[in-house]
């Protein structure tokens, strides 16, 4: 019987751009035996993994025109935001890189009381073993490199399986990887239905478990885990933004607007929830729907387009209800509020939504951003902090004292002064809290839950 197919499309259009063969459970168990040989027979040596990620690194960006037209054609992210994410992946190599000159392991003293007289120890650090990692379709290119390259770097085999929506650029950045020197088998990419994927998360082989998505998908392949498996796992949030006064409120609502509305809010730290005094929320709330609806919506390979599409039909179906649920729940319809076609909605700003609305309690992963208005701040704080996701957080005032205060208060993995959720550098840690994540990402953090101590330890 013949394999079944993914076909990808072009996210705005549906026009078909490739049809690729999906590996079955016998080719998935093959890439893990396949990945665990490799592993037993030896870590590729230092220098090795050095020149090959050098290599790799001067091949992507050799290719920069190319992968931004296919993170745009094939994920929908606008062109120009796609450039970005190439110089990011370009980056995140080279970072991966310095990371490798800086593994070793640490002198253990032993003569701190009589037992261990007589002995030297010290740690060195060893690849953990076979990787495999599940990724997203928002940011097809970047994620790999999150995900791939500090296996690479560490010397551990690694199987990624892509979103099905967007495999192309995994595909693409494999290649180059072989053409870079990576030798066959150190990194492989599974196309997989849902039943293969989990048999490939979940078998024993598997030392590390890598994952970027839904936090249902997540934590339900967390909790199959082969025991001894280690994992990280990266979800989304419902990330809030406490105002409270700026230099330039002009350009705070233009920065609100894109930090909501990049990818068109198909980004897990975008601004979802912003807290707003109520003798400023009218002013400011309008001012984020006049920048708002000019945004110009369409296909994400036209150099004007500001928002690109949704990632399917069923996603703009989805905002669609969630928004006309929160409008007859109380909210305000600033701007937006409607589909443009099957994969595109408007930019909407809803004022005050009802905290129990969806639009207020889940990540909606769309260009929608909801306004609230507060008179005692320990109260929007309250608001920020009482869902059971967390990921980055802000806060804006020109009183540092105060913005302070607010940062030690919010429940975030990060809390962003006087900047927007968004922000992100690829060697910071990068996590989520309660629901939103499990472990530390990050290309050095990635890196070192790769790699595990052994200690040698020498009498006489």
């Amino acid at each position: 019987m013949a394999n079944e197919q993914i076909i990808v499309r072009q996210a705005y259009t549906n026009k078909t751009l490739k049809e690729l063969p999906m590996h079955d459970a016998s080719q998935v168990d093959v890439m893990l035996s396949t990945a665990q040989k490799l592993h037993k027979n030896g870590c590729l040596p230092a220098h090795e993994r050095l020149r090959i990620l050098q290599k790799l690194a001067e091949l992507v960006n050799a290719e920069y025109e190319d992968f931004s037209r296919l993170i745009a054609n094939e994920g929908g992210k606008p062109i120009r935001d796609a450039r970005v994410e190439v110089t990011r992946a370009v980056d995140g190599i080279r970072i991966a890189v310095a990371e490798i000159q800086s593994i070793h392991g640490t002198q253990i003293p032993m003569d701190m009381t009589a037992a261990g007289a007589g002995r030297k120890a010290f740690t060195i650090m060893e690849s953990i073993g076979v990787v495999v990692a599940v990724s997203a379709f928002n940011h097809p290119l970047n994620l790999a490199i999150h995900q791939m390259i500090p296996a690479i770097a560490t010397g551990c085999p690694v199987i990624i399986k892509p979103a099905a929506l967007t495999p192309l650029c995994c595909l693409r950045l494999s290649e180059l990887a072989l053409e870079a020197g990576l030798p066959k088998g150190w990194a492989q990419v599974a196309l997989t239905n849902r039943e293969n994927s989990e048999k490939l998360v979940t078998d024993p082989r598997v030392a590390f478990f890598s994952f970027i998505g839904s936090a249902k998908v997540g934590w339900y392949l967390k909790s199959k885990l082969a025991p001894g498996t280690r994992c990280a796992l990266e979800h989304g949030g419902v990330a809030p933004l406490i105002f409270d006064s700026c230099k330039d409120e002009d350009a705070f609502v233009t920065g609100v607007v894109k930090a909501s509305m990049y990818h068109s809010g198909q980004v897990c730290v975008s601004v979802q929830r912003v807290y707003i005094p109520n003798n400023k929320l009218t002013s400011l709330a309008q001012k984020i729907s006049d920048i708002a609806k000019i945004q110009i919506v369409g296909d994400a390979i036209n150099e004007d387009s500001d928002l690109g599409p949704l990632i399917s039909t069923k996603e703009t179906d989805r905002i669609e209800a969630w928004v006309n649920e929160a409008i007859d729940e109380g909210a305000e319809l600033l701007c937006g509020g409607r589909r443009i076609n099957d994969v595109s909605y408007e930019p909407t700003v809803l004022l005050n939504p009802a905290k129990d609305s969806k639009v207020s309690i889940s990540e909606i992963f769309a260009p929608v951003v909801c306004v609230y208005g507060y008179s005692d701040i320990e109260d929007a704080i309250k608001d920020a902090n009482s869902l059971d996701v967390s990921f980055q957080a802000s806060v804006f005032s020109t009183d540092m004292d105060f913005a302070m205060d607010v940062a030690k208060k919010l429940e975030a993995s990060a809390v962003m002064i006087n900047d927007y959720t968004t922000f992100r550098v690829d060697w910071m840690p990068f996590a989520g809290r309660k629901h939103s994540g499990y472990g530390i990402g990050g290309i050095g953090h990635t890196m070192s839950d790769m790699l595990e101590h052994k200690m040698l330890v020498i009498k006489g």
